[in-house]
């Protein structure tokens, strides 16, 4: 599942969640915690490889430590990803919203 920038929503300030909504998909808890936390990871891996290759962009092969210019471009890169959601906001609000596919592996 590739991640659409464009596509990401979710409330990026803190909110209070009944923990009862966890549990309605699973039956447990803690499966949902770690479904969600698993989702999360995902999202903030693919978040560093995104802004990774955004920032490579503005990468001068001639820059050192003492010669870090503030470059405007790099600067509205980094503070649009600072807006976003957190990545767990996010896995929770696919979680919720039914749109995290999990599975259970079989017993061998």
């Amino acid at each position: 599942m590739s991640l659409d920038l464009t596509k990401i929503k979710g409330n990026p300030s803190i909110v209070t969640r009944d923990v009862r909504q966890f549990d309605a998909q699973t039956g447990n808890i803690y499966e949902a915690i770690a479904i969600m936390s698993k989702r999360a990871n995902q999202i903030n891996s693919e978040l560093k490889e995104i802004i990774k290759e955004k920032l490579e962009e503005f990468k001068d092969s001639n820059d050192t430590l003492e010669e870090v210019i503030e470059n405007p471009e790099q600067a509205s890169v980094a503070i649009y990803f600072e807006k976003l959601p957190k990545p767990s906001t996010i896995a929770i609000e696919e979680f919720l919203e039914n749109k995290i596919y999990y599975r259970y592996p079989e017993n061998t």
